[in-house]
């Protein structure tokens, strides 16, 4: 059955699980949440603190873009089946519609002791309850030779908006015979099977063109991916003999990468590639990490009943910075998240009901045309971390109809989440 934008909404309003606010709390002033992401977690929370608080709670969203361009969705960009403006989403309806106040800056430092956010011109805003939600930072030199510079030459595209552009005018460059070097990351990474989507829609744009003579080595630090059979049997099905996939044991380990040249050396060989998508190791955004949030792997611990930091009770984290047990890193869960943190936070703050944490996620990945797969699972909190209670994942060998219903249903949750999210 396709999720449609409609039925979306109805599920994500079953996880908010508010009470009306007390009435005597109406006459007090307003207690301050300040967010710091205007991502799937940051806006998602602010949005449900906003609306089911019904104005009740003042809410300030801190975002240095003034529109947000999902990840999620931007290799079907880079395939070619949306174009750029469909995955850019705008915040004005958050203000419009739910009284948020928008600050168009990034925020460099928070005082936890004072309980104050300070932006780029050095001022400063007092908060009540803090929400963090910076997604990622790249961790640069966790592949010998890259660097923020060279992203330039070498795209990573992991954060999504003129890296992903510039990764899709180098895709749509390369002529027959040219081949594609992606160095995958690490484990903790945003969106697990994001790369190998993203290998599928580079192989479908060179494969449409007509290309026989093009490979793509994807060089992977992990033995092991994300919905790798389904990927396997898809490229195979597809893309018979463009795709190379390499773990460690047959590479032996990326020693380093020569971005001006074309190269990327392993223990086993040295790959030329006309293009080069390298994606380093990851860490939670730069704010979480100087605010004290995070531990020494560079992600931020949390209360897997509530969100709330461990680091400081005042703290929630969401999303791609936070440490949440079994969740993967993506924009389904980091909405999934946010709610039950603004359900904690009403509850702090106006005294109104929290019920038990529940979580969900989906990921959907498309490989070719109509050829959609998809993994998820339900979630709750159990021995202090967010376990997975149920889960399911496409299977191999399913019917084209099978298939295709399955990336319809991706459309319709893209309508249904960026709605949820930027309240469209």
């Amino acid at each position: 059955m396709t999720l449609s934008r409609r039925r979306f909404g109805l599920l994500a309003g079953a996880f908010a699980g508010s009470l009306a606010m007390p009435a005597y709390l109406r006459a007090q002033a307003k207690p301050r949440v300040v967010v710091i992401g205007g991502g799937a977690g940051g806006a998602t929370a602010a949005r449900y603190i906003a609306k089911d608080s019904e104005g009740a709670i003042d809410v300030t969203l801190i975002e240095a873009l003034d529109k947000y361009t999902t990840c999620f969705f931007s290799n079907l960009y880079l395939g070619g089946f949306r174009d750029f403006d469909s995955i850019n989403h705008s915040y004005d309806k958050l203000q419009s519609n739910y009284g948020i106040t928008k600050v168009t800056s990034r925020a460099t430092a928070v005082d936890r002791d004072k309980k104050e956010v300070t932006l780029q011109d050095g001022s400063k805003i007092a908060y009540d309850r803090l929400v963090v939600s910076p997604g990622i930072d790249i961790v640069w030199d966790s592949v010998p030779g890259y660097s923020e510079e060279l992203a330039e030459i070498a795209p990573h595209a992991w954060k999504a908006g003129p890296q992903t552009q510039l990764l899709h005018g180098k895709l749509n460059a390369l002529k027959d015979g040219e081949n594609i070097v992606m160095v995958a990351p690490p484990n903790p990474y945003r969106c697990p099977p994001g790369p190998y989507e993203r290998i599928s829609m580079m192989a479908h744009v060179l494969y449409a063109k007509g290309y026989r003579n093009s490979k793509i080595f994807v060089l992977d630090p992990k033995d092991k991916f994300s919905k790798q059979g389904l990927f396997q049997e898809g490229w195979e099905n597809h893309y018979p003999g463009m795709v190379e996939w390499m773990g460690p044991d047959v590479h032996g380990g990326i020693k380093s990468v020569d971005v001006k040249a074309g190269t990327v050396e392993t223990d086993l060989d040295t790959f030329e590639g006309a293009l080069l998508n390298i994606i380093p190791a990851q860490k939670a955004g730069a704010i979480a990490q100087s605010a004290g949030l995070t531990d020494d792997k560079g992600f931020c611990p949390i209360d897997a009943t509530s969100m709330r930091s461990n680091m400081d009770t005042n703290v929630f984290v969401l999303g791609d910075a936070a440490i949440a047990g079994d969740m993967p890193k993506s924009a389904f869960s980091a909405n999934s998240q946010a709610k039950v943190a603004a359900m904690n936070i009403r509850a702090d703050l106006l005294g109104s009901k929290a019920f038990p944490a529940r979580y969900s996620n989906t990921c959907w990945s498309l490989i070719e045309t109509d050829d959609g797969v998809k993994v998820g699972a339900q979630y709750e909190p159990k021995d202090g971390k967010i376990a997975s209670v149920s889960n399911f994942v496409s299977q191999t060998g399913e019917e084209a109809a099978v298939r295709k219903a399955t990336y319809e249903e991706s459309l319709g949750w893209y309508a249904g989440i960026t709605s949820d999210i930027f309240g469209g």
